[in-house]
């Protein structure tokens, strides 16, 4: 069948063709034209171009290239290096990179990525990669999905390279943290758009921000949670976040000195603290609480992860652990909703560390919920904040 209008003597029609179920699909690029007084009827084949693939660029933190002591400084050295990371002068931050973390902390954190690390590789690396291919299948084939580690590989630029050859005219950043943080959100967005800018072609930018308070990834660290709760039956559920130092909190502030000047600073967000990681923080436990059914009793919110040398967010959660066996807590579940993918701040530093200070304090039982990973109600939930930047 065909379909047209006519025009300056001539009937222009585009030939579609009709399905058994009466559906109509175009034949690209093929024209009958008719002359309306001769009656001479020909064939057209314009070529149609196929509309650009809108492009996702996944950012995350990084992970080393290996467990050996040379990679693992490798990374410490690249990720400790930024100054959104450590925001001091630059000569007191070389100086402690180089005079107090690189001598010792890099064979300590190769023990403790050894202990995490699988035969295919980082599980960071690994879940993330995993989860850009399932997000890639969610969207359809109008999208195309790369991962890029703000420290090692695979880089962002590796990434915008992989973006740019499929032809992308637009592109989707998803910075993988869910509370924005300068030290991460920040850092990463930054050096995406620093090489974005270097590029001949400078293609439209979206960038989805913190999902902190989102209905589709609140849903989903719940429903990852759900069961194993349920199974456990914990007396207690401690959410446990990534630590940053108390001065990022406080250049974060809108308001100034609304941030950690009072105890309710942080209760809920507000204008005066949109920015805070800490009270987004507090949101997402409130938020995965309410769908779980979670009483204000039977939950608690703290930091792990901190450096020496700086006050960092409080409570910590190395503190906490006492303090929840002192009240009579002994059956502790913990989630990491700071964090999208199992790593070694989730399986090494709760799920062995963790694990073990609870039992030596007594405990009888501790677990550690999965990150949601690669679990479909997460990757639906990012595809409807792609499909929504």
């Amino acid at each position: 069948m065909a379909v047209g209008i006519r025009a300056a003597g001539l009937d222009v029609e585009r030939v579609v063709s009709e399905t058994e179920d009466g559906s109509r699909t175009s034949t690209e690029g093929c024209w009958l034209r008719t002359d309306v007084l001769s009656g001479t009827r020909t064939f057209t084949f314009l070529a149609v171009s196929t509309p650009a693939p809108i492009g996702v660029l996944l950012l995350q933190l990084g992970t080393p290239d290996s467990t050996s002591v040379a990679d693992v400084r490798r990374y410490l050295r690249e990720f400790l290096s930024d100054p959104r990371v450590i925001d001091i002068p630059a000569p007191a931050r070389w100086l402690l990179l180089n005079a107090v973390i690189l001598p010792f902390r890099p064979r300590r954190s190769a023990e403790a990525y050894e202990k995490i690390w699988t035969e295919e590789g980082s599980p960071l690396l690994l879940h993330t990669e995993e989860f850009a291919r399932r997000l890639g299948e969610e969207l359809g084939p109008d999208y195309r999905v790369a991962v890029g580690m703000r420290y090692r590989l695979p880089r962002i630029s590796d990434a915008l390279a992989e973006l740019t050859a499929a032809g992308c005219d637009r592109l989707v950043a998803l910075p993988l943290f869910p509370q924005y943080a300068s030290a991460s959100t920040g850092s990463a967005v930054a050096e995406a758009l620093r090489l974005i800018s270097r590029q001949p072609n400078v293609v439209p930018v979206a960038t989805v921000g913190a999902f902190y308070a989102d209905g589709g990834y609140l849903q989903s660290v719940a429903e990852v949670a759900r069961q194993a709760l349920v199974d456990f039956a914990p007396d207690h559920v401690l959410f446990s976040y990534h630590g940053l130092p108390e001065s990022q909190i406080r250049r974060s502030e809108s308001q100034p000195g609304w941030c950690l000047s009072r105890p309710d600073c942080c209760a809920a967000v507000t204008a005066a603290n949109r920015f805070c990681y800490r009270a987004q923080s507090y949101a997402t436990t409130a938020g995965v609480a309410a769908i779980l059914g979670l009483n204000q009793d039977g939950s608690s919110t703290s930091f792990q992860s901190r450096l020496k040398g700086q006050k960092w967010i409080e409570p910590y959660t190395d503190y906490e652990l006492p303090r929840l066996y002192q009240q009579g807590v002994r059956r502790l579940a913990v989630l990491t909703p700071s964090f999208v993918a199992d790593c070694l701040e989730t399986l090494e530093e709760i799920g062995i560390r963790g694990r073990q200070q609870w039992a030596d304090l007594g405990g009888e039982a501790f677990m550690l919920v999965p990150c949601v990973n690669v679990d479909p109600r997460w990757v639906k939930a990012a595809a409807d904040l792609v499909r929504g930047s």
